[in-house]
């Protein structure tokens, strides 16, 4: 049990730059307390015990702000930076050197019974307010970037950004080390918007060589285009410079 409590302190210092001394990770630090109390829950849960691990799990829900089932299983090296607002379900499972931060939720779908909350693997991190919802797993060395909602399997060495929860290769590469830089993650989004954006000025460019360098607004050939098949836009006319946004403005 010692030795168990050595290991989450260490944690914190490794991956928290805020903490200064024991002393204060054990008085001060709601994650280190929740895991604490969710140990000595798990272990009387797993007597057949249902009340009394009920109870202290909420005690610790009102100390804490952090809800964790006690039927929930932890492995090594978890951290819950802050933690207000974690809420990890009955069947939920999480792997070795995992990180969570305030707001996520590893939640279930529905009212099914059995397996019904996700499957997290080691050497996770799962950012702010993110939510996974639903039995599947998420592979190791995964990033969940902040409010994102996951509800699908998600292979190893990915990132996931996104409502829903989008995957994004990371150099397919597995991480050696945990990664907190979650506030570092890709963008398709605005990755395929920039895309689109240079083709629409390279046709822009081809139109006006082929015309001797007349000028065209994409806007207004598809306009045209549309009213030639009897689908006339009501939409008022804009002028060719609020067509859309420049790669540089996304």
């Amino acid at each position: 049990m010692f030795q168990q409590l050595r290991e989450d302190i260490q944690v914190i210092f490794e991956r928290d730059p805020a903490a200064k001394s024991v002393l204060e990770v054990v008085v001060c630090y709601p994650g280190f307390h929740a895991v604490l109390f969710h140990r000595m829950a798990h272990w009387l849960y797993q007597k057949n015990l249902v009340l009394l691990p009920r109870m202290i799990s909420q005690f610790a829900r009102f100390l804490t702000g952090i809800e964790i089932h006690p039927g929930a299983k932890i492995g090594k090296g978890f951290f819950i930076d802050h933690g207000s607002g974690v809420v990890i379900g009955e069947t939920a499972e999480i792997g070795n050197n995992v990180t969570l931060y305030q707001g996520v939720t590893l939640g279930g779908t529905g009212k099914e019974k059995g397996k019904r909350h996700p499957t997290i693997g080691d050497n996770v991190v799962i950012g702010t307010g993110a939510k996974i919802l639903g039995s599947f797993k998420i592979g190791d060395n995964v990033k969940i970037g902040a409010g994102s909602v996951v509800n699908k399997p998600i292979p190893n060495d990915t990132t996931v950004v996104g409502v829903p929860g989008r995957v994004v290769v990371h150099r397919g590469e597995p991480v050696k080390n945990v990664d907190l830089r979650h506030d570092e993650l890709p963008d398709p989004v605005t990755e395929m918007l920039q895309c689109l954006m240079q083709r629409v000025d390279t046709l822009e460019k081809r139109l006006q060589e082929k015309d001797g360098g007349g000028s065209y607004d994409v806007f207004e050939i598809i306009q045209h285009h549309d009213s030639a098949k009897g689908n006339v836009s009501t939409a008022p006319k804009r002028e060719s410079s609020d067509v859309c946004l420049r790669p540089d403005d996304v």
